[in-house]
């Protein structure tokens, strides 16, 4: 019970003194409903990503949904076992577990919030050539730990474009549409007696290339 009292006391005292934790996501309230896309059918960060975006008080839309929805794609999710220490036989006993997870947040228009990118974590963990079982079980433990932190850092990652985009005073559910080339752009109410003036963004045009005489023996 003292444990429990202390604990509380110590998040009220980080929470007082400005200190908030940074694995929830802060979407505005008109934010699209948000559809979680995965490669693999039955995977675990998925579960987890729809897990911390409902926490985050988002909409999340039916993986059956037809209607537009803003999308977080998990492209790629790799493992691999990396040796990294040999016993005296020559027999690998300690390995980086590495997990790479290759991302990408796009809008309902399906625009991208968030480009592609990858994120990369890893572990040590040490493998008896004799104690297979133990090796499985912790190897497990680390790749829990690693599916957690994944998706902790995929919405940091995501808070940090949102909270930028949202400083900037642009809206996140629709791009920053810039003037295309030819485009006419107004340039806003002339005075009085004086005629409107449009500005018009040059075409880009070829540059002459200067003639060449045949060279005469």
């Amino acid at each position: 019970m003292t444990r429990i009292l202390l604990a509380l006391l110590f998040a009220l005292g980080l929470a007082g003194c400005g200190f908030h934790m940074r694995n929830k996501l802060m979407l505005p309230a008109d934010t699209a409903a948000v559809k979680v896309v995965s490669t693999a059918p039955y995977s675990e960060l998925a579960k987890l990503l729809r897990r911390s975006l409902r926490a985050s008080g988002a909409t999340l839309a039916d993986d059956d949904s037809t209607a537009p929805a803003a999308q977080l794609q998990v492209l790629s999710e790799r493992w691999g076992d990396l040796p990294i220490a040999i016993d005296a036989q020559g027999r690998a006993q300690e390995y980086s577990l590495r997990y790479a997870v290759i991302f990408i947040f796009r809008r309902e228009d399906g625009s991208e919030l968030v480009p592609q990118q990858v994120i990369e974590l890893s572990r040590d963990y040490v493998s008896p050539p004799t104690d297979a079982t133990g090796t499985t079980t912790e190897r497990e433990i680390l790749a829990d730990e690693l599916r957690r932190e994944m998706s902790a850092s995929i919405i940091r990652r995501i808070d940090s474009v949102v909270r930028n985009e949202l400083r900037e005073g642009r809206s996140i559910s629709a791009p920053v549409e810039g003037p295309v080339d030819g485009q006419v752009i107004p340039a806003g109410p002339a005075p009085a007696g004086v005629p409107a003036i449009q500005t018009t963004i040059p075409t880009a045009k070829p540059i002459p290339q200067p003639a060449t005489k045949p060279v005469q023996d």
